[in-house]
């Protein structure tokens, strides 16, 4: 099963670069890096490209040690540890463009092991058939597995990036799992395909939006936005705690951070601005497919 999870979170990096590249014009930097205590990943970054201000897409294979304090905080037993995952956070410069952040990692520690992962989309214009593509996609992959993980996963999400200082989720939300563990080849067999899902939900939105040209207002939200994202992945994000508390690559945990950020005092935006919308939409999130209403 390690094998098999670190062969198919490499193919899957692969394959997201490939096109990512197609779409951008611009080729990644890769860089292979050995971790100190065991293994090691290669990361891809993209920087001040066609489409993208940065693009990161990570793989990594490590093993070894957790500290003590990490050891308790999770299943199993001891203190040795086997991971790999491919992650990606894409900020595209074109604020009509929404981030997105993907993750696909499995977890073996003695006695126990876990599949985890997911995606979530940023969007700083609302268009709300490009958030109902976004879940759909992601039902879809859920669906063909088992038909509670959707509704379960999307809360899960919803619940998971939310930064509660600020009272208001990151974005506007798509599927979060940790812990997934009970029979290993199914569970692999869903964490594969949600994977190579990937692509089918973010592509067409791109493709919709990339060419079309943004307020200085619009940017200006862009980058305040941004600035939730870092407070989030600083203070919250379990990939990037783990990543620190286990000696990872420090350039390749953070680069998914956006490039250009700013915060202001204060700021507030008139009722019935689309900047107001977006924010509702971000303090109540949605059932963007009924799926309540199904239930």
């Amino acid at each position: 099963m390690r094998d098999q999870c670190a062969r198919c979170a490499k193919q899957l990096q692969d394959a997201i670069t490939e096109r990512l590249v197609d779409l951008d014009g611009t080729r990644f930097q890769e860089d292979v890096w050995q971790r100190p205590g065991g293994g090691g990943g290669r990361t891809r970054v993209l920087a001040d490209g066609g489409l993208f201000e940065r693009a990161g897409v990570n793989f990594s294979e490590v093993h070894g040690e957790f500290n003590e304090e990490l050891a308790s905080s999770l299943p199993g037993e001891g203190r040795e540890f086997f991971a790999t995952g491919m992650s990606l956070v894409l900020h595209p410069a074109n604020p009509r463009v929404p981030t997105v952040h993907a993750n696909f990692r499995y977890i073996e520690r003695s006695g126990a092991w876990w599949f985890g992962g997911g995606a979530d989309l940023t969007p700083y214009c609302l268009y709300e058939e490009d958030v109902r593509h976004f879940h759909e996609v992601w039902r879809q992959a859920c669906d063909r597995h088992d038909s509670e993980y959707y509704p379960r996963f999307k809360k899960w999400c919803d619940e998971y990036f939310y930064l509660p200082h600020r009272k208001e989720t990151r974005g506007v939300g798509g599927i979060f799992f940790d812990h997934l563990t009970g029979d290993r080849d199914a569970i692999f067999a869903f964490w594969r395909d949600v994977g190579a899902a990937f692509l089918d939900s973010y592509i067409p939105i791109v493709e919709r939006r990339q060419d079309e040209a943004p307020s200085e207002e619009e940017r200006r939200f862009q980058l305040l936005r941004r600035g939730r994202y870092v407070e989030f992945n600083l203070m919250y994000d379990r990939g990037t705690v783990f990543g620190l508390r286990t000696d990872g690559r420090i350039e390749s945990i953070l680069m998914s951070l956006p490039p250009l950020v700013r915060w202001e005092y204060d700021v507030r935006w008139p009722a019935g601005s689309p900047q107001a919308e977006l924010l509702d939409v971000l303090q109540h999130p949605r059932d963007w497919l009924g799926i309540e209403s199904e239930a």
